[in-house]
């Protein structure tokens, strides 16, 4: 009997510990009616009305992220593209990737000349075996698909940059510096400047989009013309599946920006997905990958960096989390509905 007594005592506190649990995972996360499309930084906003374009009209969200992203990549004067900072040999080289519902993906590494590389990425899942193709290989398979090159020609601001960077050829990255000159809240619409280095030089690098359509259907990209001035043949996390991007369409989909080295050493985007399927709501999945990074740190290198993480999952719950503050992600779930969030953080 009480043998019979002690059991049953310790399995109500173990189901009450599970409770518990439950109740620390969930935590608060954005929800909005599907569809629905959230992307990285202030550039979001512009590209969610392009992925709303398809979204809207019952499409998939594939494609949605695909033309969303376009939409940033298009844009001469972004840091996303061939408008975008150079190599240190000032050569700017694009790296993109994109995975639709079924778990196929595709990405270019260290592409140059080609407009839309997340385009690229595309073909790359839909035309060949493979997931990366690189360089050299990635531009003749982009000219085999129809693409163009474009002039080996730096934009008239990046060529500007190129040459005061030149003075000192230092590299580091710089943290949200926008962000600081901004009007940030914890929630709520907000407006944030443009993201450039305390010499003026754009070093926003990356827009990641996350999509879930009419069909409860999820689908992810990132796009990024690299860190600004890295060393020649630098790849950081964003074409990297599961560290930049990953998508299950069972439980959710996650993205990263920020500092891609210390995104790739944790499998951060997929570890999210992961924690997305063990009960924990978007937000505090994206929390605990931060956590994880700042442990793998130390405070004190971490006050140094900026890494930011946004996820969606399969109910179309939605949260972002990041090292410091100054992150920011556009959700758009209608025409009149396209705000940007300034993501909560840990420092």
């Amino acid at each position: 009997m009480l043998q019979r007594r002690k059991f049953l005592q310790m399995g109500s506190l173990g189901m009450g510990g599970l409770f518990a649990n439950k109740i620390f995972a969930s935590g608060n996360s954005g929800i909005a009616k599907k569809p629905l499309v959230i992307s990285t930084w202030d550039a979001g906003i512009a590209a969610n009305k392009g992925a709303w374009e398809i979204l809207k009209t019952g499409g998939r969200a594939f494609d949605a992220v695909e033309k969303g992203v376009m939409v940033t990549e298009e844009s001469i004067n972004c840091c996303v593209g061939l408008g975008g900072n150079p190599d240190r040999e000032g050569i700017v080289t694009l790296d993109a990737c994109i995975m639709d519902e079924y778990g196929n993906a595709g990405s270019v590494l260290a592409l140059e000349r080609i407009k839309h590389p997340i385009s690229v990425a595309r073909r790359v899942l839909e035309k060949t075996p493979h997931v990366y193709l690189v360089g050299d290989g990635a531009q003749m398979f982009a000219l085999q698909q129809g693409f163009t090159l474009e002039p080996q020609k730096l934009s008239d601001e990046a060529a500007k940059e190129y040459k005061k960077w030149l003075d000192k050829s230092e590299y580091k990255p710089q943290i949200n510096i926008e962000q600081k000159q901004g009007n940030l809240q914890d929630k709520g619409q907000i407006v944030a400047a443009p993201n450039r280095l305390s010499n003026g030089a754009f070093n926003h690098d990356t827009i990641g989009m996350l999509a879930i359509d009419a069909n409860g259907n999820l689908s992810g990209s990132c796009t990024t013309s690299g860190m600004a001035f890295k060393m020649r043949g630098r790849v950081g996390d964003s074409p990297i599946i599961g560290a930049g991007l990953f998508v299950d369409n069972e439980v959710g989909a996650a993205v990263s920006t920020g500092l891609g080295e210390e995104v790739i050493k944790v499998c951060v985007t997929h570890l999210v997905v992961e924690l997305m399927r063990q009960g924990y709501s978007p937000e505090n999945a994206c929390k605990e990958a931060v956590r994880r990074i700042v442990k793998h740190n130390g405070e004190k290198k971490s006050k140094e960096i900026q890494v930011g993480f946004l996820a969606l999952n399969k109910k179309g719950e939605y949260g972002a989390y990041c090292i410091q503050s100054g992150f920011s992600f556009a959700v758009c779930n209608s025409d009149s509905h396209n705000e940007l969030i300034a993501s909560k953080h840990m420092i």
